[in-house]
Order: structure tokens, then C-alpha cells, then sequence
């Protein structure tokens, strides 16, 4: 009889997966291993249409040792949905991108409860999750995170020496630059799509006050705005 993370490896989503890595060789069952987390990922969101998965080492700049990252977006009708982690493995970087977008997509569907309630108060984000939060862990939480932790690097293919990480990655460099959209949106709107991307602030065309703003997250599910004075 087959063991639940027998089970869980077999399961495949019906969104496409596109698995890439840089400089890294990503063998077949740990491709596997991706697309059953995000099979049980893709629960929470039907409408995912396309995975996209990348796989990278990255020199720590605290440490002389590198770390394995891994960023997923998936890509759905609107704003996409993105979480990344890098961590001592990539089995364990996997775990943790897989917890980000897990709690992302619940606060996404969190939003459109309160969306379609009616209410416009962004704290009201903790009490319009917690009626789901426990069901839908059950059906779709990330395990086997001990057994990540253990997992060696020896079943990845080492193709680089990480001699271009040594002055590309020095600390007080601009590393990534991104032209963001100047789309006009409201306040609420700018919450939804700072949820769908994972991150801790996003940058917006304010529709109501026609000025460039930053919404920002704070303790406790709240939030903060900050607005460029005249």
C-alpha cells in the first residue's frame, strides 16, 4: 500500500509547469517533487493557468557558503501570484516558497470574501480567513519539511563553479531594475495585488488622489500607506 508522500508525489496539476534552472541541473524526481506541491497549491486557485518555477544558487552575503533559491509565479487571469525563499537546500527552499504562496493565495481569497461582503476595511482580513484558514490546511498543507532539511545536494548536478557570483553579488550593488505599470487603482486594489505577488509594499497610481503611493504591510494584518506630499 503506497505511503502518503508516495501519494503526494504522484499527484500532477492541470495548470502547465515550466521548470527552469540556472546554471542547475534539476532531475527528474525532484521535478516531481514541484509539481505535487503545486498540484495541492493549485486547490486554492483553479484559474492558475501556468506554473513557472526557477531554480538558482545564490552567494549568501553573510556567509562564504551558497544558498539554493527558488521562485514560483503562477500566472492567472490578472495579476500573477509569486513567492521565492532560498534556503541551505533547494528541498527546503521548495518548502518555503510553497508556505509563501500557500499563505498568499489564502489572503487573495480572504480579499474576495470581504470583496463580495461588501466591506472595504483591509483589517478585516484576519476574521474573513479564519473561517477557511483550517479546512483548506488540511487538504493543502505543505509537509515533510524535517525530511527537506535532511536532503543533501547530491542529486542536482552542479554545472556552475559560482566564479560569476563573486562580483556580481557584492553587497550596496543594484542587482534588478523593473519598470512597474502606471495603471490607475484604488487603495483596496493595491492590497489585492500586493497580495497576489507575496510582498511587503507595492508601489501604485493612486486613482483617487492622481499621486504615486506605497502600500505597505505592518503587524498584526494591518497595513500602512504612504502618499508623496506637495
Amino acid at each position: 500500500m503506497p505511503t502518503e508522500a508516495e501519494e503526494d508525489e504522484g499527484l500532477v496539476p492541470n495548470a502547465q509547469v515550466i521548470i527552469h534552472g540556472r546554471n542547475v541541473e534539476v532531475p527528474e524526481h525532484f521535478a516531481r517533487r514541484i509539481k505535487s506541491k503545486l498540484a495541492r497549491l493549485e486547490r486554492l486557485d483553479p484559474s492558475i493557468m501556468r506554473f513557472e518555477v526557477e531554480l538558482r544558487h545564490e552567494k549568501n552575503p553573510r556567509q562564504s557558503r551558497v544558498r539554493d533559491r527558488i521562485e514560483i509565479t503562477g500566472h492567472r487571469k490578472g495579476a500573477p501570484v509569486r513567492a521565492e525563499a532560498a534556503e541551505d537546500s533547494f528541498y527546503a527552499a521548495l518548502e518555503s516558497a510553497c508556505d509563501k504562496l500557500e499563505r498568499s493565495l489564502h489572503k487573495v481569497k480572504a480579499r474576495r470574501r470581504i470583496a463580495r461582503s461588501g466591506h472595504r476595511t483591509p483589517t478585516s482580513l484576519h476574521e474573513a480567513s479564519a473561517a477557511f484558514v483550517d479546512d483548506d490546511v488540511k487538504a493543502i498543507k505543505v509537509d515533510n519539511k524535517d525530511a527537506a532539511t535532511r536532503a543533501t545536494e547530491a542529486d542536482f548536478g552542479e554545472v556552475d563553479t559560482y566564479a560569476d557570483l563573486v562580483e556580481d553579488d557584492l553587497p550596496g550593488r543594484i542587482v534588478r531594475r523593473k519598470v512597474h505599470p502606471d495603471d490607475p487603482m484604488t487603495v483596496d486594489d493595491a492590497l489585492y495585488q500586493m497580495e497576489l505577488v507575496g510582498h511587503d509594499f507595492f508601489l501604485f497610481h493612486n486613482s483617487e488622489t492622481d499621486k504615486p503611493c506605497v502600500v505597505y504591510r505592518r503587524r498584526a494584518y494591518d497595513y500602512g500607506l504612504i502618499t508623496l506630499g506637495e
